[in-house]
């Protein structure tokens, strides 16, 4: 269950009402408003309530939870909102309401009148079922069940897609290159617009002084254009940040674009790509993306449940994919988004089902359910076939190799350790590998034995971040010792690099004589030992 209480906005209520809520989602320039539906299907808001922000029909704010009676029972499905505050929200019914800020008729109501209590969008939405609902700074989208997409506020950039850069007062049917194709999934940054139909293609509009279109160049764009650098790709979600966007495939590949100033692409650097780059490619697969436009912060969830964040994370620059300890992207906005806003309409309901992932995570070396075990260094570890099957080639043919009737249910292991084919093994199990850098060495091995290329990758990333001067001769002979030459490059420069330490640990001293001369040789046609 997530907590709700890691906002701080949430410490202002009781544990009762924290036990109460079932759906919440924290706002505003500050992050000092916030909504939230309880068990019971009431809907209760909160805070500062700037531009009318909260909908109580008054402009005072308050501590104390205020019910919002126009929606209790409505069953709020989706939610979103703007920079003045404004929000919008929609039903399970299909029905959209709006209040708070409307300078720019981001309400979608036919004025710029501020809504002071929620109030049903109607113009062109009232026969639409809506499923999905986006906000900008001060613009609104709204995605219907059939795949429709309107958008209505303000349009100084052409974020609206309407083709021109007048302010739109109700909710205009998105179309152009959008005409006869079904939009899954919308978002937006501050001002700017993206869209993602039923084939994969990905659409972008409006702002695009940072690239955050992905279109190769930063023109902006007044109707919907497609973002052709992600052509082969099938993209599944899509999310806006400030002034970058993140794009999730069928793959469980990940793609940035846009500003960089903070690091939110997660590229290594703060260069601002125009079009669409890959990043966490050492990484698991990926299946969750999260970003919000009121902040530069950038978060994705593994298969495994590992979570990442980078970008701009309580004032510092991430220009790279940080592993957390957090359970969920929502709990890295809670704590290092600037303002610490909720992305999405947080859902705090106990989960009591695992996912497919979750599921064989937990059967990895269970005698319970296995129909197969390996005996390595006189130490069991318990896995079923079908898996193995599944995922790798080399068990594949092994399994094909035997008849069924002569299929060993005890496989000896005698060329590997226990701790290098228990992480292989359970790599299969999880897309992931924790294992120290000495050991991955081993599991290298394994994987070229293997042909298991993405393994393979996996290993000299943890080698590479793993050396140290202590270890750095240690990983060097292993490198050599398993023909791995490109590892065996990086351990020589870096002891090269750093060898006055080196030659102090008791592993350079103990290195295997012919190689500590071959190191020595070669590292004095470097000029390393010139002085």
């Amino acid at each position: 269950m997530v907590d709700v209480s890691k906002w701080p906005i949430f410490t202002l209520l009781s544990p009762q009402e924290i036990t109460s809520i079932r759906k919440a989602c924290v706002f505003g320039t500050s992050a000092n408003e916030a909504i939230y539906i309880t068990h019971n299907d009431e809907v209760f808001v909160f805070g500062l309530n700037c531009s009318n922000c909260l909908g109580t029909g008054d402009n005072q704010s308050t501590i104390v939870p205020k019910k919002l009676e126009a929606l209790c029972g409505k069953k709020i499905s989706s939610l979103s909102y703007g920079s003045g505050p404004h929000i919008v929200l929609c039903t399970e019914d299909g029905e959209v309401y709006a209040w708070g800020h409307n300078g720019y008729s981001q309400l979608g109501n036919g004025t710029t009148n501020q809504g002071i209590t929620p109030v049903q969008v109607c113009t062109n939405l009232l026969i639409k079922k809506v499923v999905e609902v986006a906000c900008g700074s001060h613009h609104s989208m709204a995605l219907s069940f059939d795949g429709d997409l309107y958008a209505w506020g303000y349009n100084n950039c052409g974020q609206v897609g309407s083709g021109s850069t007048a302010n739109q007062p109700t909710p205009r049917r998105v179309s152009n290159c959008l005409q006869g194709k079904m939009v899954v999934g919308i978002a937006c940054g501050q001002t700017s617009s993206m869209a993602v139909v039923n084939n994969g293609e990905v659409y972008g509009w409006g702002y695009n002084g940072n690239g955050q279109l992905g279109l190769g160049n930063n023109g902006n764009q007044l109707t919907p254009c497609r973002v052709a650098a992600l052509h082969g790709v099938c993209v599944l979600q899509i999310a806006c940040g400030y002034a970058h966007t993140l794009a999730l495939t069928d793959e469980g590949l990940l793609y940035a674009w846009g500003a960089n100033t903070y690091g939110q692409l997660g590229t290594g650097n703060k260069s601002n790509q125009l079009s669409p780059v890959q990043i966490m490619m050492e990484k698991e697969r990926v299946v969750e993306i999260a970003a919000c436009h009121s902040a530069h912060t950038s978060a994705a969830k593994t298969q495994s449940g590992q979570v990442y964040m980078w970008g701009q994370c309580r004032g510092q620059s991430v220009i790279l994919p940080h592993l957390t300890h957090f359970a969920c992207t929502d709990d890295v906005f809670a704590c290092f988004a600037t303002p610490a806003v909720m992305w999405r309409l947080l859902s705090v309901e106990h989960e009591d089902f695992l996912t497919v992932a979750e599921s064989l995570k937990k059967e990895f070396d269970s005698p319970e359910t296995s129909d197969l075990k390996f005996r390595v260094d006189g130490k069991y570890i318990h896995v079923h076939k079908a898996v193995l099957k599944i995922r790798c080639e080399h068990f594949r043919t092994m399994f094909q190799s035997y008849w069924n009737e002569d299929m060993k249910e005890v496989i000896e292991i005698d060329q590997f350790s226990y701790p290098v084919y228990r992480a292989f093994l359970e790599y299969l199990y999880t897309d992931s590998v924790d294992l120290p850098p000495e050991d991955a060495i081993g599991l290298l091995d394994l994987a070229t034995s293997y042909c298991e290329n993405r393994l393979k990758k996996l290993c000299q990333h943890i080698i590479k971040r793993g050396i140290t001067v202590e270890n750095a001769f240690s990983l060097l002979s292993a490198a050599v010792r398993y023909d791995a030459e490109d590892l065996e490059e990086f351990c020589f420069k870096f002891c090269v690099n750093h060898l006055t330490e080196v030659t102090q640990t008791t592993a350079f001293w103990q290195m295997d004589g012919p190689l500590l001369k071959e190191f020595i040789a070669k590292a004095s046609k470097c000029g390393a030992f010139k002085n």
